[in-house]
């Protein structure tokens, strides 16, 4: 039986213009997953001070109460703070959380303000503000949003020493700053913090700061807010701040009724490789060892190759004028992912709604890559799509007498200097990436449907004589299967 507080969250999902829910960057928790991000706390004993920034109508709060006044706690008391910018869900807060309130055991500020703005000012000091005690748990499903480098919100945060580029990275990394040694922060994320450089910071302010206990994935990107139709893949994070590492528990679930719930715990190593200097942060799905780790010769970066990887450089709506339906006097192939099928490349494409031909110019000439063969990677797959990497090879001969080639923007472009590689590598390097190793490591840290050049990069590779080798084989092969690409994969030394 739902409750009042689920059965208010879903009058107001399906009242709430999708406008207003961009404009907060913010989407009410579902009560089971408020549940099960409740449960995740160690239970304790004394005094509870619960933080709840971007408290919603109280979803999270009143579930971590709910298990205390069921027994799952011992605290003596509880107080809550809770942090709510929206005026007209602040009524539905103080509704939600008054329900508790009835032992002389339990109390509740809420704060209508910002609670950047509200924190920052407590930690630096500020002898205007009012200072916030030291929390022993926080409980946050944090607004999703970017925040724009010269805004006042990423100043203050720079006042306090925290370099982010999402709201949601902000409130935890405030959480655990506002929180005392041993305290606990839960908190329902998307993954994208995991990996990219854009995230580094934040990672290194949360691994300098707070031991990470646990880890739930959602395997489905549109399950956990299906209410508001959100398309983004969630983790729910457990920290101790100050807490030594040790194992990581990692559990996952298909979708937030957890009824294929599966839990596993991993040494640290297994999350945080040791040396991984980006701090990637991996969430392993299943005991069984990554694929990438059990090939000692899998260890070369792009760099140790002599190989590069970048965004395809032509992107189309700023060069209209030169794009052509097809190809004709003065022009040369324009690639989409969509010339792309499988192993092969067919350019042109009649079928494509998309131009086959750019011109040749001195407007687009900077844009344009020599002739030669190319490793492709798609940027974007399918939000349920079955591979997240998509490689193919480029080939010359495909495009006749074609002195130059266009690369889309949707595509990723492995080249040397930005000229073509040997036929060899550049099909060797396809093969490995089209191996389900590769595609199940990356997706353990990659929590989007978009392959950057900047994660590409960041990916170790066999060395290059053994890529060599790889696409050698496989240029005498012809059509290969899955299976007959992670054979080949595994008769490397």
């Amino acid at each position: 039986m739902l409750s009042a507080v689920e059965h208010k969250r879903l009058q107001l999902s399906r009242c709430t213009e999708a406008r207003k829910k961009s404009q907060f960057g913010q989407f009410l928790t579902p009560e089971r997953t408020a549940t099960f991000m409740a449960s995740l706390f160690p239970d304790e004993q004394g005094t509870c001070r619960l933080l709840d920034p971007g408290a919603g109508i109280g979803s999270l709060s009143a579930a971590f109460l709910e298990r205390w006044r069921q027994g799952g706690f011992h605290f003596q008391r509880v107080e809550v703070d809770a942090f709510e910018l929206d005026h007209a869900l602040i009524g539905h807060l103080s509704q939600t959380l008054d329900k508790y309130d009835y032992k002389g055991d339990f109390c509740r500020h809420i704060y209508e303000e910002d609670f950047i703005h509200a924190a920052v000012e407590s930690l630096s000091g500020n002898l205007f503000s009012k200072p916030l005690e030291p929390y022993t748990h926080a409980i946050l499903n944090p607004p999703y949003k970017k925040i724009n480098s010269h805004s006042a919100h990423r100043l203050a945060l720079r006042d306090v020493g925290i370099e982010t580029v999402n709201l949601y990275s902000a409130f935890v990394a405030l959480a655990v700053a506002l929180t005392s040694p041993g305290g606990h922060i839960v908190a329902i994320i998307p993954r994208s913090f995991c990996n990219g450089p854009y995230y580094r910071p934040f990672r290194d302010y949360i691994l300098e700061r707070a031991a990470i206990r646990h880890l739930h994935l959602f395997k489905s990107r549109s399950q956990a807010f299906k209410d508001d139709q959100v398309l983004q893949e969630n983790l729910i994070l457990r920290l101790e701040r100050a807490g030594h590492q040790g194992p990581v528990r990692v559990s996952t679930s298909t979708d937030d009724t957890f009824a294929d719930l599966a839990t596993h715990e991993h040494p640290f190593e297994r999350i945080l490789f040791p040396d991984d200097l980006a701090r990637f942060i991996h969430v392993p799905t299943s005991p069984e060892i990554d694929g990438i780790e059990q090939f000692p010769a899998i260890r070369a970066t792009l760099s140790d190759l002599g190989i590069n990887v970048s965004t395809g450089p032509v992107v189309d709506f700023r060069l209209r004028a030169h794009l052509r339906r097809m190809p004709g006097p003065g022009t040369v192939p324009l690639l989409y992912p969509g010339h792309f099928v499988g192993q092969k490349t067919a350019w042109p494409n009649e079928g494509l709604k998309k131009p086959n031909a750019i011109d040749c110019n001195a407007d687009t000439e900077k844009w344009l890559y020599p002739r030669g063969c190319y490793c492709v990677v798609r940027r974007f797959s399918s939000k349920e799509e079955k591979r997240r990497i998509v490689a193919s090879v480029v080939e010359p001969e495909a495009f006749g007498t074609a002195s130059r080639l266009g690369f889309e923007n949707h595509l990723n472009v492995f080249h040397e200097g930005r000229r073509g590689l040997p036929v060899p590598l550049a099909h060797g390097l396809a093969l490995f990436l089209n191996t389900t190793v590769v595609d199940e490591h990356f997706r353990r840290f990659n929590g989007h449907t978009q392959v950057n050049a900047t994660d590409l990069k960041l990916m170790k590779y066999p060395h290059r004589d053994a890529l060599i080798q790889l696409g050698t084989w496989a240029m005498q092969q012809g059509m290969l299967s899955q299976d007959q690409i992670d054979a080949k994969l595994g008769s490397l030394a």
